[in-house]
């Protein structure tokens, strides 16, 4: 009996060490043995598209950002569908995204310089990263370390990313389930500073707000106006600056238009009805006092660590497209 609750123990202790080893977190220096030039890769990688194309920054920040808010930072946002089952990719808010092929460049480069050591995942989160930096806005320090999900499915997408329609506190709900607290749900709000948005997305602010053929009250009815000669009733293919002026280069211009009630989303206008949301606006409309790009960095770090497959979990992919 003893020599049964001895060998009980040890089986039971050998089963925790693995799971922590399975579930320790991300950490800065993950690749310094393994593939020291990582970062150095990726950028580079990162700076030759954003030279070209300077408009694809949004789109890469904006598919971290669906791609950790959807089963965690696994990259699963970048799985093509296969026969029988559709991927988040193909979901309606991830059907604008652009920029696959800076990941799948530097993901190629990775492989030659360090075959099957580098996830797509961790690929995704430092050309963020790179291309927010590339466009004058803020850089951060990204723990690296996260392993590729081999599941994607539409469906999670449309249940789990926020909308442009979202309300205070369905943006609350959705953003506290994955740990992050208000002052990161107006902080990474902010990365609407930058890229374009399709009239279909707020349409109904500008001609049926309520259902009774209004406009909504709490926009500002002269940007109304200069929208509704952009942006026809019925109109899908239309896009529009998130930042008129200014929706190229990363700033504060977000919170200064939000506080003017000249943004284009229902969800940014939103963080004027709660008092903490919208005293961190107003703090941050002074481009000179603003912590904005600190704020930013930080809030990055946290999202990026949200359900993060590390250890044996999940694989290290070949091609960021494809299951191994």
């Amino acid at each position: 009996m003893a020599t049964l609750k001895l060998l009980s123990f040890l089986i039971l202790q050998i089963f925790c060490i693995l799971e922590v080893a399975n579930s320790q977190g991300v950490e800065l220096g993950f690749y310094k043995k393994t593939c020291p030039n990582v970062e150095a890769i990726v950028k580079q990688t990162t700076a030759h598209y954003i030279s070209h194309a300077p408009t694809l920054a949004a789109p890469l920040l904006r598919m971290h950002f669906h791609d950790c808010f959807v089963r965690g930072c696994d990259g699963s946002v970048l799985l093509n569908s296969t026969k029988g089952n559709q991927a988040e990719k193909d979901a309606i808010p991830n059907q604008s995204l652009r920029g696959f092929q800076v990941i799948d460049a530097a993901k190629s480069a990775l492989e030659k310089e360090c075959p099957g050591i580098v996830s797509c995942s961790d690929i995704l989160a430092l050309a963020a990263r790179d291309a927010v930096e590339l466009i004058n806005g803020p850089t951060w320090a990204v723990p690296l370390g996260r392993r590729d999900g081999r599941v994607s499915i539409l469906l999670d997408a449309l249940k789990n990313l926020p909308t442009p329609f979202d309300n205070f506190t369905t943006l609350k709900t959705t953003f506290g389930s994955l740990g992050l607290n208000v002052k990161d749900l107006v902080v990474l709000s902010g990365g609407h500073t930058i890229g374009m948005s399709h009239c279909f997305s707020f349409s109904s602010r500008l001609y049926n707000f309520t259902g009774k053929g209004d406009m909504d009250p709490n926009m500002d009815q002269n940007y109304i106006g200069r929208l509704k000669i952009k942006c026809k009733p019925g109109d899908v293919t239309t896009i529009v600056e998130m930042d008129p002026g200014s929706f190229k280069s990363f700033d504060t211009d977000y919170y200064t238009m939000v506080s003017k009630r000249r943004r284009l989303f229902a969800s940014d206008a939103a963080l004027l009805t709660d008092s903490q949301t919208k005293a961190y606006i107003l703090s941050q409309v002074n481009p000179y006092g603003s912590t904005f790009f600190k704020d930013f960095g930080e809030s990055m770090i946290k999202m990026g660590k949200i359900g993060v497959l590390t250890g044996k979990a999940g694989e290290i992919r070949k091609h960021c497209a494809f299951r191994n």
